[in-house]
């Protein structure tokens, strides 16, 4: 385990490293960052200024070490709208976000889960096309359009949650409903797949004959079997949510790492962006590392893979 666990960690590293270096090739070659970042009215001194302050009239190989270095030490440089390091305006969002992720992926699994699994029991029954039609809306749910509807229905006519802002319960529950249906829809789906699939197997239809009991058999085989797929689609969803829900952001006014890379872009602030970039990236990394956990815990044949 320790050596599967060593392996994924080296391999996080060299992903982290070749994000950075296509951030560095991409932020370089989509035009001249000094440009972008100056208003048109700027000056040619203002110009030349911004680029000796960025290092961009070094030479290419002395920008790349320079940039990695930077990367090694964490610093991002100044915010060029804020004037503070990038770095801490990056690392003050992530609770934000986290929370709002958690939140969503954890309310959602457990909808979803008894969702699919009902369904699974009872194939081709009422259960199962309600379920099913359920998980479709769900997936077919706008999530702008849903998010307006709840802040319409639950802030403004009922006034039992407040419609932007962050802090205690009632700020966080209409993101999270309006965030949840879609995964609810998409993770109830595959469970219901993953369990057909798995009750239609033979160590299935062994336990049955033995007489084991059918909780034992679905709770500790079947559901244990059916969760890999599940935890997949469940970590890709929460990587989703790291990289920002951004129209949830804006129209909740909610304080994330989606509605400061929107503010970033919008002001062409460039070190900023590099920050939010590179540090989502390390978080979407740390996720996809516990998913691949995950699988050597439920799955012991992958670790010696």
């Amino acid at each position: 385990m320790t050596a599967y666990i060593a392996r994924r960690l080296v391999h996080s590293v060299f992903v982290l490293l070749g994000l950075a270096i296509v951030i560095f090739v991409v932020t370089r070659t989509v035009g001249d960052p000094a440009r972008l970042m100056l208003p048109i009215e700027a000056t040619e001194e203002q110009y030349q200024s911004l680029r000796a302050e960025l290092g961009l009239d070094n030479p290419l190989y002395v920008q790349f070490l320079g940039f990695a270095g930077d990367l090694v030490r964490g610093d991002f440089g100044l915010s060029i709208w804020q004037r503070v390091p990038a770095r801490q305006l990056v690392l003050e969002r992530i609770p934000a976000t986290l929370l709002l992720a958690v939140s969503v992926i954890g309310f959602s699994l457990v909808v979803a889960v008894p969702m699919g699994a009902m369904s699974a029991f009872s194939p081709r029954s009422f259960v199962d096309r309600l379920t099913t039609t359920l998980a479709i809306v769900g997936v077919s749910m706008p999530t702008f359009w849903l998010a307006l509807m709840l802040i319409i229905l639950f802030a403004v006519q009922l006034g039992w949650f407040k419609t932007s802002g962050y802090g205690g319960v009632e700020y966080l529950v209409l993101p999270v409903l309006a965030l949840a249906v879609n995964h609810i829809g998409r993770i109830a789906q595959v469970v219901r797949s993953c369990m057909l699939d798995e009750l239609s197997k033979a160590y299935v239809v062994t336990a049955r004959s033995k007489g084991l009991p059918e909780r034992i058999t679905v709770y500790r085989h079947v559901l244990r079997n059916a969760a890999i797929p599940v935890i997949t689609l469940a970590g890709d969803e929460i990587a989703g949510l790291v990289n920002g829900s951004v129209v949830i952001e804006v129209i909740f006014g909610w304080p994330g790492i989606g509605l400061l890379a929107i503010s970033a872009i919008e002001r062409r602030d460039f070190p900023l962006i590099q920050a939010d970039v590179l540090i989502v990236a390390t978080l979407v990394v740390a996720i996809n590392l516990a998913v691949d956990l995950t699988y050597a815990y439920l799955d012991p044949r992958i670790r010696y893979k």
